[in-house]
């Protein structure tokens, strides 16, 4: 990206506060309204109700507040993960007896204040930053070129007041290459791109987006030359939009700017909140689990012979082999070249395995996988390596899923993408879905399909 020092700087600041106000605007006021709750019920805000507060925050952040417009189904989405959070920690603090530490009516105030001060929040937020960001002033800027990547960041600036830009026009590329002939309904042309660093000097723009192909570097090159008698910032939008971008953004390699097209998301903080949110729910979940484990071991042991546990080759995270744990639910055990998905009415699935695959009791053991650091809670499904093999030269992207630790449970299988997998297409859903897990992961999100896993179980859907 060429840009400017102090242009960065600019950049960097308007998108951090935005930036700051999405993400904690909703454990702030959650935090708030246990502080309020604590007042009106004469509770003190000490101790547990501190670490309530922690808790609370750590789980919600960060948040997803809209600040371009208001949602639809806005109340109906804060009542669901409120509840689905406080329901959490309601869960938890009765496993742990913490919930004792806390007057009944200090928490039932908080659970239903909440949701009020979430919604009013994300009712004037997006009416209020447009106006906070023009006292600042809307900057006036220009896009060079008119491909469809200029175009879509016009309509974006004309649509989104809250980028802070106040769209001017076009510059076309005289090439040709930029797709430039027809006047682009976003905008007004304002002349070729031999005429920008005029207009722009005239006009006091001040932000010029370079839009041009990367194969235009002498054109780009000569531009910014020409820009230098301007005090406009300066940024080049490269067409990398024509990838499939997972995680993107800016980085530095020891000062070197680079753009990260395909990254995984547990890097930095990230990885240390999802490593710790595994460890917390597998380590309890074992301890909750283990008497029903024990059960299934003994009644795979008496029910057919052959070892209790089925251990399997996957892939894990950056295409490394793993060993995942199951209990062996069938008479065969494969882990070659070849491996046969089970389908309805499998002959080589055991009765009591049927039972344990109905009700997914067969994968408890992955929780081991877990807190060896092998698997995740929450991640794409391991697939066996004869299977990786095959489809990841059927279907583009494929192997794009494991840039992450494999899941117990992941968002394709609460989406109905559970069992057999007979048909590629059937395949490509699901990875779609894995791809789509990691553009949008938070731990927010983990928890959400955690308890819809949990759902599905009981419903006891597309297992066999």
């Amino acid at each position: 990206m060429l840009i400017t020092s102090r242009s960065t700087d600019i950049a960097r600041g308007r998108s951090s506060v935005i930036g700051l106000v999405r993400m904690t605007v909703d454990p702030v006021l959650i935090v708030l309204a246990l502080f309020i709750s604590c007042a009106v019920t004469d509770t003190p805000f000490v101790g547990a109700e501190l670490v309530l507060a922690l808790i609370a925050f750590s789980l919600t952040f960060p948040g997803e507040v809209s600040i371009s417009r208001i949602r639809r189904g806005l109340l109906g989405g804060i009542l669901s993960n409120w509840l689905m959070v406080a329901g959490l920690m309601v869960f938890f603090g009765y496993a742990t007896r913490f919930i004792g530490h806390f007057e009944p009516a200090m928490l039932f105030t908080w659970i239903g204040l909440t949701p009020l001060l979430q919604y009013t929040a994300h009712r004037v937020i997006p009416l209020l930053v447009p106006q906070l960001l023009a006292i600042d002033g809307f900057r006036r800027a220009v896009i060079v070129s008119t491909n469809d990547i200029g175009r879509k960041l016009a309509r974006d600036m004309c649509n989104e007041p809250t980028l802070g830009f106040q769209f001017k026009g076009f510059f076309g590329d005289d090439t040709g290459e930029d797709g430039a002939g027809a006047a682009p309904e976003e905008g007004p042309l304002l002349g070729d791109i031999h005429t920008a660093a005029g207009y722009v000097k005239a006009h006091g723009i001040e932000a010029v987006f370079i839009a041009l192909p990367m194969n235009a570097q002498p054109r780009v090159l000569k531009l910014l030359d020409e820009m230098k008698d301007t005090t406009a910032s300066i940024y080049f939008v490269p067409d990398i939009f024509i990838f499939d971008l997972i995680q993107a953004r800016i980085d530095d390699v020891n000062g070197i700017p680079v753009v990260a097209i395909c990254e995984t998301p547990f890097v930095g903080v990230n990885g240390i909140v999802k490593r710790a949110s595994d460890l917390l729910i597998a380590s309890f979940a074992l301890a909750l689990l283990s008497p029903l484990m024990l059960l299934a071991a003994i009644g795979v042991k008496l029910s057919s012979p052959g070892p209790v546990m089925f251990r399997q080759r996957r892939y894990g995270v950056d295409g490394k082999d793993i060993v995942v744990y199951k209990f062996r639910s069938m008479t065969v055990a494969e882990d070659g070249a070849e491996v046969t998905q089970a389908t309805r009415g499998d002959q080589r699935i055991t009765p009591f395995g049927a039972f344990m695959r109905k009700t997914s009791i067969d994968e408890l053991p992955q929780l081991f996988n877990v807190l060896q650091g092998r698997m995740s809670m929450v991640g794409p499904r391991p697939h066996a390596v004869a299977h990786n093999e095959l489809y990841r030269h059927l279907i583009k992207g494929y192997m794009m899923r494991h840039k992450v630790k494999p899941g117990i449970t992941g968002w394709a299988q609460v989406n109905g993408l559970r069992g057999e997998t007979d048909t590629v297409d059937k395949m490509r859903q699901r990875i779609e879905f894995d791809l789509d897990y990691l553009r949008r992961w938070s731990l927010g999100f983990d928890l959400q399909i955690l308890l819809r896993t949990v759902k599905i179980v009981l419903r006891q859907t597309n297992a066999y």
